[in-house]
């Protein structure tokens, strides 16, 4: 086939027709390294057009590295914790009921004394003495009334002979009722000169353990005294006082209605142990400075584990949910309107679950919602995912390397 060029394209440049007779007058070597450059650039024309004409491959997208947990169906129970304060069961200033002075004490600072325990002996002289001045004027009025009886029927005999006028015969009855009336006196005085006695020795109004010797022997102590002799605290059984905010008083109050509030306390230390005891007081009004109710609880404290002022870490049983879904604290976000948890699927992508929240105790989270046990919840990586995430789960390995894993691995 002839092809004819237009007019315009048949002339060619003087210069550009003189290339062929050039590179015919060209050494062998130049024409060489001309022809491989001319085989060079067709070559990556042809590649720069095949790589024009190939389809686009879809760009790469990594895979969020996360942490995952599983979630289990479980009874969960519902707990408060808090610190309680133990407090003395009774607190006694033993104080002197008469006026004397204190001669001596019969027990060492910090004993354990018993209730009817001697603790202190005023001087029972002047005490004994006045009981034997109300005893002789008991007796001497006694024999006195006895006159004065005899007098009042010798009286009302000779009025009805004539012999005495009515008005000695009413003198002699009134002097025998006022003679009667003193000897009731009389023995109200040895009564209480008994009881003077009797509290010169001072003894323990409580079993407990006892403080400093406030007031030395030796000193004159008055009845009444604000200032004790001795201060007894009780410390078998103790309370322990708690609060706990009034938003749990629905459920401490069910609670008491069944009888089932316990108290539980960790003794901190060697040795130390946990204490279980009813509660068995609940405050009557709610603080309204901190919006919390007290509560307490009476340990019997055997052992004198427990000492009043001592604080100590304590727990509640609520309440109890039964078949709850629970996944780790973690695993659960707060979102703008509700909670929310990512679950892997079985495609390893991320998908977002909204939850509510039924209780967590900060370790373990009871939850309602889409998620069911045995799925795999993120735990750890959550500010990667959004929903439809591709996600690679880290394995823990010896000496606390990380590594990823497929997304069925935990």
């Amino acid at each position: 086939m002839n092809i004819r060029l237009p007019a315009s394209l048949q002339t060619v440049p003087a210069a550009v027709q003189g290339i062929p007779q050039s590179f015919q007058q060209a050494t062998p070597r130049l024409r060489l390294i001309l022809g491989i450059l001319a085989v060079l650039l067709a070559a990556a024309l042809v590649w720069y057009l095949v790589g024009l004409m190939a389809p686009v491959p879809p760009p790469h997208v990594p895979t969020a590295p996360v942490r995952v947990g599983q979630a289990v169906r479980k009874t969960v129970v519902v707990s408060e914790r808090t610190v309680g304060t133990i407090i003395a069961n009774a607190t006694v200033q033993v104080t002197s009921r008469v006026e004397g002075q204190l001669v001596s004490a019969f027990f060492k600072e910090g004993d354990l004394v018993h209730k009817g325990d001697v603790l202190f002996q005023l001087d029972p002289r002047p005490f004994q003495a006045a009981l034997e001045q109300a005893v002789a004027s008991q007796a001497r009025d006694q024999a006195t009334l006895v006159s004065d009886q005899k007098d009042a029927v010798r009286y009302s005999t000779l009025v009805k002979q004539g012999a005495a006028s009515q008005q000695q015969t009413d003198q002699a009855v009134a002097a025998a009722k006022a003679m009667a009336a003193t000897v009731v006196s009389d023995k109200a005085a040895v009564d209480a000169a008994k009881l003077n006695l009797v509290y010169s020795r001072i003894l323990s109004p409580v079993d407990g353990k006892t403080g400093p010797i406030l007031i030395q022997p030796g000193n004159l102590v008055t009845a009444d005294s604000t200032n004790p002799l001795v201060v007894i605290t009780q410390i078998q059984p103790v309370k322990i006082s708690f609060f706990l905010p009034q938003s749990d008083l629905p459920q401490i109050q069910a609670r008491m209605a069944e009888n089932k509030m316990i108290a539980t306390i960790q003794v901190h230390g060697p040795g130390g142990k946990t204490l279980n005891a009813p509660i068995d007081f609940v405050g009557n009004a709610v603080d309204n400075r901190t919006g919390t109710v007290e509560l307490r609880a009476t340990f019997a404290n055997a052992d004198s584990t427990l000492v009043p002022g001592q604080l100590a870490d304590t727990s509640v049983t609520l309440n109890e949910i039964d078949n709850a879904v629970v996944v780790p604290h973690d695993a659960v976000n707060l979102g703008p309107t509700n909670n929310y948890v990512y679950v892997v699927d079985a495609k390893s992508k991320a998908q977002l679950k909204p939850v509510t929240t039924l209780y967590d105790d900060g370790n373990q989270t009871a939850i309602k919602g889409d998620v069911k046990p045995g799925d795999k919840v993120v735990t750890e990586g959550q500010l990667r995912l959004v929903q439809g995430t591709a996600v690679s789960i880290k394995k823990s390995l010896p000496g606390g390397a990380q590594q990823q894993a497929p997304a069925g691995a935990q």
